[in-house]
């Protein structure tokens, strides 16, 4: 269903592409958004229903490999988990801000979701969103 709530236990990825990683670590640049975009494009984990984050990550390997063309060995995914995030910007933020994760589904990508009440160029969200990242656990190749 879109703009279902992604719920707080529930896990969305993030394409970093390579100018967003630098000596194999996650950039907070990987999490600011375009100014002609609405929300900050991620996918939802737990929409495939799959097994595990290893099974996870495959399947969204393989929905970028379609998606970007030529992806870069140096880009990654990274796997934030949504109430983290949410409630460390919601806590931290100067303004209080009430993050919203939607589900968001495009064609050819069921998963797809957003970030929503983000602005563009907003870098200490961005700071935030990426300190809940555990930068050796939960970053992968985004090309297998």
């Amino acid at each position: 269903m879109k703009n279902k709530i992604i719920p707080d236990s529930n896990h969305i990825a993030r394409y970093c592409k390579p100018t967003t990683v630098e000596n194999d670590e996650i950039l907070a640049t990987a999490f600011l958004m375009r100014p002609i975009d609405e929300s900050l494009s991620v996918n939802w984990l737990e929409y495939f229903k799959l097994n595990n984050r290893e099974e996870e990550i495959s399947k969204i390997q393989k929905l970028y490999g379609g998606k970007f063309r030529n992806i870069s060995p140096n880009a990654r995914i990274v796997v934030i988990n949504v109430g983290e995030a949410r409630n460390k910007v919601l806590l931290e933020s100067e303004d209080g801000r009430n993050l919203k994760f939607k589900h968001d589904r495009s064609i050819g990508d069921p998963s797809h979701s957003g970030i929503y009440n983000l602005n563009p160029d907003n870098e200490m969200i961005a700071e935030l969103i990426l300190s809940v990242v555990d930068q050796e656990h939960h970053v992968y190749p985004a090309k297998k």
